[in-house]
């Protein structure tokens, strides 16, 4: 089945238009660079700094679990070494696909911030969460069971960064005063 939804993705919703972006798209959950990136920024926003830490831990599970352990002991192929006809519209990945990293971190990250922040916010994350989610299957890199595993495990590793971060977080010194300074 999943080979018959990537193929379905690329004969009916690939188009000329939608390519460029979608592979934008996908490039911005590289590395988790768009997450680190916004963590980075909430950490200077006094109102929002709780969300940088939370972020980090979510990412830093994300690595830990997904891409040294589970990608290394399930060992899948990609799908565009088994699926023929199906066309890669990225470079070739050096890992293996199972978990889609992106999806994990995007809505680990995602997660965090739909939950510790104004739903202003925490919307428009798990939108993009879910658009880096879906350009790994667009672009023919990710099954789609590689993809929601991803996804449920990255809500999973936000939820538990929220977790860790409301037990544990007042120890950290810069979380305290945001605290203080929220309650006067």
């Amino acid at each position: 089945m999943d080979a018959e939804i990537l193929l379905w993705i690329q004969e009916n919703i690939r188009n000329d238009v939608l390519t460029p972006v979608m592979k934008w798209i996908t490039s911005l959950g590289n590395k988790g660079i768009v997450w680190i990136i916004i963590g980075m920024i909430f950490l200077c926003i006094p109102k929002f700094r709780k969300a940088g830490p939370g972020i980090a831990l979510a990412l830093l599970g994300s690595l830990l679990l997904n891409n040294l352990f589970l990608k290394n002991a399930v060992g899948r192929i990609r799908p565009y070494e088994v699926i023929d006809g199906l066309e890669l519209l990225v470079h070739k990945a050096v890992d293996a696909s199972f978990p889609s990293g992106h999806s994990a971190c995007s809505f680990a990250s995602a997660t965090v911030i739909f939950l510790l922040l104004p739903k202003k916010y925490g919307i428009p994350a798990l939108i993009l969460a879910a658009l880096i989610s879906f350009s790994r299957l667009y672009v023919g890199i990710h099954y789609p069971t590689d993809v929601l595993f991803g996804i449920l495990d990255g809500i999973c590793l936000g939820v538990g960064a929220v977790f860790l971060l409301k037990k544990f977080g007042n120890k950290l010194p810069w979380l305290r005063e945001e605290e203080a300074t929220q309650e006067d």
